[in-house]
């Protein structure tokens, strides 16, 4: 290690990921507009970021770290009538839209790309949701090729690609995917 706790030049950055608290609200938001700025994730910035993130339906959260700094986020929520990949998934299943949990506000600042984060993320989050007995399901905006391409890796299965209204002048193509399994 270096003098500012960073790993020195060869070694191996240290990635963690744990359950989020509310102190980390403020960093993950700082991370969410790098995000925003460079990717324009989310498409619509929130008026209250922290509420954005939180929600009502929100079951678990958590934070991934690397060499100690915050650098991911990754939800767990319950789902909301809006949402279409649980319907997607229990018209396929038999379940109930209740026995889905929906994967979301995934992200990863921009510098600490290329760590694997958004795969440990998306690890957490679904064993999360087995461990509660909930099947996970997520919506993503089609053309966020980068993260398509995380959940096609992780052998997430296209339910079905729709349209979805986000405001009356705004509709947006979305891709719904399930967890393998």
């Amino acid at each position: 290690m270096n003098d500012e706790g960073a790993p020195a030049a060869g070694e191996p950055a240290v990635r963690h990921v744990r359950r989020r608290t509310d102190a980390d609200l403020g960093a993950c938001v700082q991370v969410l507009a790098e995000v925003h700025a460079q990717d324009g994730y989310p498409v619509n910035w929130p008026e209250h970021p922290c509420g954005w993130l939180s929600g009502p339906a929100l079951l678990a959260a958590w934070v991934a770290e690397l060499d100690g700094r915050i650098v991911g986020h990754v939800a767990l929520s319950r789902s909301a009538a809006d949402d279409a990949a649980p319907a997607l998934w229990s018209s396929r299943g038999g379940a109930g839209r209740a026995a889905a949990a929906v994967v979301g506000r995934l992200f990863v600042a921009p510098a600490a790309r290329g760590h694997g984060i958004g795969a440990l993320l998306m690890a957490r989050a679904t064993r999360e949701a087995r461990e509660r007995d909930l099947h996970p399901v997520l919506d993503v905006v089609a053309s966020d090729a980068s993260a398509v391409a995380l959940y096609e890796r992780l052998g997430w299965e296209l339910l079905a690609t729709v349209e979805q209204r986000w405001s009356p002048e705004r509709t947006v193509t979305v891709h719904c995917y399930a967890a393998a399994g």
